[in-house]
Order: C-alpha cells, then structure tokens, then sequence
C-alpha cells in the first residue's frame, strides 16, 4: 500500500469524511459499517461524463453516487489507490468510462464482495485488479507486501495472463511478438453440451483450437469468433482512438460488413442537455461525438445506421435494429451496450462489452470469452390477460434463486412449452433485462416462433442445421444437448405471474403492484427504450388508451406522457395501425426512435429530484434518467398509470383487466 483507500460505506457523510480528509474513522474501522451494494456504472460515472473520453475522466469519478455530499474532482483529489464496496460492484451499464474515470482517479485496486461480468472484465482489460478476498484487503490495511498472484488466485489462465500483462492490450502485444499464442485453456472431455457451450464450441478461434474429442469448459476462457460487433456514438470515439493507437491508423477492419455503427443514443439529447449548466458546451460535445464516429465509420467500412432522414431522432436504437434484421439463431453478436443481449430473442448468444473488447475485436474479430455456467428457466402455461413479459422479468429478479447476486455472469436460458406463447418481442423483453439480474445474457433456444419470425424478415436468413448458419430455413432448429449440464432449473408458470413495479433505485427493487398500497402520484410516464419501444409494446400501450379515449378520458394537466418507438419499422407499425393517431388523442406525445429518456438524453427525463416517472425502460439506477424516482413497469402499467396521473393498474383505472393485445406476432 502506499495510497488512499475509499469505501463506499451506505453512509454518505462516511464517504464524504474520507474524500474531504477529516482524518475520520480508519478504513479498517470503516469495514466494519455496512457497505454499499450494487454501486452502478451510472453512480460511477454519469451518462453526461461520457461526452469525454480522455484523462479528464477522472474529475468525473462518482458523481453519481446516490446520496453524494462530494463535488466534482473529489475521488480525483483523494486518489484512492484501492476503493471497496459490497455486492454486485459495477452494474447496469458497459460504458468502460466507469473503470477509466477510477483508473484516472489513481485507483489500482478494487474489492467488493462480487462483481459484475462486463464491469470487472473492463477493469481487467485495462489494468485495474479485482479481487473478493477481503483478507487480501486485511492484509494489506495491515502493512504486508503481497505479491500480484495473490490477487488473482480465482482467475483462469489466461484471465491471469492479462491481468500480469497490464490489459488486454499488453496480452496481445506480448502473444503478437513470437511470444506464442499465451496460455492455452483447458478443455473437457466428449459429453452433451447446453446450446450456449454448443455455440461458443462451434465458434472457437484458432489461436485456441479443441483438441479432438474435446470441448469447452465453464470457467475457462476462450477466444471465440464474432458474428456481428457494433458500438454507438458514446464508445466508438474512446473506442475509435484504442484502435488507432494499437495497430495503426490504416488497420482495417476485420470483415466490416459484419460491423455496425449507431447514432442511437444521443439524438435527441439536445432538447433535454441544452437547458442544463453548461449546455452550450455539452451539445457540442455530443455533436463531437457523432462526428467522430462517423469519421471512423466512414473510413473504415461497415455499416452506419444514423439519424432519421425526416422527423428527427434515429433510424433506430441498436438492440431493436439487430433483432429486427440482423441476428441469427447461434450467432455471437457483441456491442458496447450491455443490453446487446436482446438479440437472444432469436437465439443468438449475445453480450455487452466495453471499449477495449470491441476496439480488439474490429482488428481479429475475436473476443475472449469466460464460458458461463446457465441456469435453465422452464416456462410452462400462459401469461394472464393483462399481463406480460416485462412483469414475468421484473418477477424473476425477485425470484429466491435469483435475486442479489445468485446469476452474476451467467447466462439465463428459457425454454419449456410456455415459450411458444411469447412472441419475439416478448422475448427480446426477458433477454433484454438478462443484465437487470447481473446475468451475462439470455436466450431462447430456436423453435418455431422463431422461424416464423426469420421467415417473414427481409432477406431471411438460413436457419436450419446442426451448426448455426446451415444450409436451409427449414432444416433442424440449433438446440442443447438431451443430458446437458445447467447450473440449476427454475420452474415458472405463468399464469401465476402479477403485474408487478420495480420501486426506485434498483430495477431489483421489484413488487407486485398489488402491494403498493400509498398513492403514487407522477409527473412523468415514458414507454419507450429498446425495452418498451418494440411493436408489441404498441399493441399494449394501444389497447390501454383506446379504452381511455372509448371512456373520454386522456393525460390529466400536470402529467407529460411520452411513447417512443425503437425503430422506424415500428413508427410505420404504429402509423399504419393508427395507434399514433389514438395517442395524441389521448394526450400523448410520441417520440422518433432514440434510447431517450433511458439513457437521461431525451424528453421524458426528469429534471428536479422531487419529480416522479413511471417508465417502461429497463434500470431506474440513481440519476439514470435524471434526479428524480423512477419506478419500472409494464406497457400497461404504464399506458393505465398516464391516464390515471398515478401509479396504477389497468384494473383499478377501468374495473376490469384489458384482454389479449391488439395482434399476436406483429412483424419488426
């Protein structure tokens, strides 16, 4: 040790004592108050602070931080060479400005009881040591010396490879140079595999063949080709400038048709980030950082999908463009966005990385991947009327084999007969919320919703075959292994699933609405997002205001009600069904494609902290949407609640429930 330590107590005055030198309680006396959980990438760095991309990070390092008593350059100041909190260290977000913003702060070292997959990966690829072995911390707080293989005792091989050699990039320099292709992980014997070890099986890169009879292993990592690799406008800039500096300004692209670049993110943060201290400045940021990406995209090839040509906002947010023409059953598909999972709707093994994984990736295609062990959700029966997949998901991250920290990194895989009840974009709303539940990802096997989803795509792909991408569309659908292994089954009837909120500060927070007994009164209702933006979701918002509008009733004054859509294709879907019409009739205000409120850049954000929304977006995290509360919930939850001017169910708005949506399998 020869700096500061940090932790992140539930105290705030705690933590502001440390930052402010007030020569308080020591850490060793500090560990033993509660300590914060769930610190997310938001509280870490706020979506604002990734208009940068440099050095000056690390002034931004915490201010979001629910409960902050600390202003900007704090962290900086401190410079905490370790910092320590508690369970599920680095949720939500991908954005690896998080780990640079503590890395410019001057921090080397990270404790927590648990961390996030993508989180800790980040820290991994760019230098930062991660370690859950509080002794280690004890130790150290104690004076002894410990070698850096005492932090890393719990890594593979080859995790352990990177960490020894500064990152990712240095493991890459050092196996680029004759040094060999670094260690080679271990494989397992012939046995029946899950459809996610089939997939990354089928996916394996030479520097890291099987050997005959051999297969992979949970636990080990790999390196795995990529199907598809994309990144928005708020990491390809950092990303661009990673990629440039390692291999060269005139490095290609490895296969750029199988890249993509979206402006997604912030384009409608000007009607929201202008009014905000130093405003001027920020849209210009934000301008800057859509210029350089296309600056990148153009050089480099691939394929850029930008701003609407009319009506403002974006063609579309990145999630809904893959699943609507991109994703196949069994590709591996990566975006600098950790709800890149949505496209396990269609069977793909899908996952967010940061910056440096997708800078790695344009150059060899290939990413490392730590093969995860996948807890199998049997689904059985139907949801009720009024009911649908967003509750079923807000369920799960309450469900006693999943909640807290029970399925950090791996993957959720549903099936059962249930699955043929849930549409596509049902299932891109349970894929979609995976990273809620601190999983990796989540995927539905292929089956026939599937194919009959792929089919009615334009320029559908081939589906069929043993090995993702076989011959014919008809052919036998990619599935596990009868005998393969899973971590644990959850079983679930669904008909047995309530319409349920999540309370603010945590998507995790979920109840049933039944039990939220006090008024909630609101000020704001936002469906939209990759999550509640899909076709589907129009059905639902739609039949919920068409009985308001049968009944007279619309948005009462001092309520603003926004639905945004995710794509073009479904604002056409929407147009063409009229329901644009039915909820401006309502009052309602409908929104271009753009992630939006969700990621605090859009209309429907709040703007004081006594403000409250009701969202159909997927994470309420602190400040993610602004300084108010957010509470989660369904399209119909959320359709009822803007009528009402409060949180409620469609039940107690018009005494009875609504019945099936408008539509079954509405096309992308």
């Amino acid at each position: 040790m020869h700096g500061n330590v940090l932790v992140l107590t539930e105290d705030p005055e705690l933590v502001a004592g440390q930052l402010a030198g007030e020569g308080g309680p020591t850490p060793q006396r500090l560990l033993r108050e509660p300590l914060r959980n769930n610190v997310s990438t938001d509280e870490i760095i706020p979506g604002w602070c990734c208009f940068w991309y440099d050095e000056r990070l690390g002034d931004f390092a915490y201010l979001g931080l629910r409960d902050r008593r600390f202003g900007e350059g704090a962290v900086r100041a401190f410079a905490p060479q370790v910092i320590v909190s508690g369970e599920a260290k680095g949720c939500g977000s991908s954005r690896e400005h998080a780990v640079y913003a503590e890395k410019y702060a001057g921090t080397e070292l990270v404790f927590a009881r648990s961390f996030e997959r993508i989180y800790q990966q980040n820290c991994r690829n760019v230098g930062i040591v991660t370690c859950e072995d509080f002794d280690l911390l004890a130790a150290l707080l104690a004076g002894e010396e410990l070698p850096l293989a005492a932090f890393t005792g719990s890594a593979n091989d080859v995790e352990r490879a990177v960490i020894d050699l500064g990152g990712l990039f240095g493991f890459h320099r050092r196996t680029a140079d004759g040094h060999g292709t670094g260690p080679l992980p271990a494989f397992a014997g012939s046995r029946p595999l899950n459809i996610v070890e089939k997939i990354l099986q089928s996916r394996l890169a030479p520097r890291n063949p099987a050997p005959a009879g051999g297969t992979v292993r949970a636990g080990e990592s790999y390196f795995v080709r990529t199907d598809v690799r994309f990144s928005h406008e708020y990491v390809t800039p950092m990303a661009a400038g990673m990629f440039t500096r390692e291999f060269g300004a005139d490095a290609p692209l490895a296969d750029p048709d199988s890249c993509y670049f979206f402006q997604d993110h912030l384009s409608l943060a000007d009607q929201v980030v202008a009014r905000r201290p130093g405003g001027a400045d920020l849209v210009g940021r934000i301008h800057d950082l859509g210029r350089r990406q296309l600056e990148f995209a153009t050089a480099a090839g691939g394929h850029f999908v930008g701003p609407a040509a009319t009506g403002g906002g974006s063609r579309a947010i990145c999630h809904n463009h893959i699943v609507e023409h991109v994703a196949r059953p069994g590709d591996v598909i990566i975006g600098t966005d950790s709800h890149t999972c949505t496209a396990g709707a269609v069977g793909a093994l899908a996952f967010g990385v940061g910056a440096t994984d997708i800078a790695s990736a344009w150059y060899s295609r290939e990413t490392l991947v730590k093969v995860p062990e996948v807890l199998r959700i049997e689904l059985t029966g139907r949801l009720p009327e009024g009911v649908c997949a967003k509750d079923l998901m807000l369920g799960l991250l309450a469900h006693p084999m999943i909640e807290g920290s029970r399925t950090l990194g791996k993957v959720l895989l549903f099936t059962g007969p249930g699955c043929s009840g849930l549409n596509t974009d049902e299932r891109a709303t349970l894929c979609n919320m995976a990273v809620e539940a601190g999983a990796m990802t989540a995927l539905f096997e292929p089956d026939e919703v599937t194919r009959e989803f792929l089919a009615g795509r334009a320029g559908a792909p081939v589906i069929g075959g043993e090995v993702p991408g076989g011959p014919v569309l008809d052919g036998p659908l990619l599935a596990s292994d009868e005998g393969a292994h899973y971590s644990a089954v959850v079983a679930v009837e669904l008909a047995d699933v309530e319409p349920m909120v999540a309370l603010p500060g945590d998507p995790r927070n979920a109840v049933p609405l039944g039990s939220v007994r006090e008024p909630v009164p609101v000020d704001k209702v936002y469906g939209g997002s990759c999550t509640g933006g899909k076709a589907y979701d129009m059905d639902m918002y739609a039949q919920v205001f068409a009985l308001a509008r049968d009944r007279g009733l619309t948005v009462p004054p001092g309520v603003e009600a926004y639905i945004q859509v995710g794509s073009e294709s479904v604002m056409r879907y929407a147009v063409d069904r009229g329901y644009t019409d039915l909820f401006a009739a309502v009052g309602v205000q409908v929104l271009p494609p753009s992630c939006g409120a969700c990621i605090n850049a859009g209309p429907g954000v709040s703007e004081r902290a006594d403000q409250v929304t009701v969202s159909a977006q997927n994470r309420n995290f602190p400040g993610r949407s602004g300084p108010g509360r957010v509470y989660l919930a369904s399209p119909y939850v959320v359709a009822a609640t803007a009528i009402a001017g409060r949180l409620s169910s469609v039940e107690a708005l018009f005494g009875d429930s609504v019945g099936a949506p408008l539509g079954t399998e509405p096309r992308s």
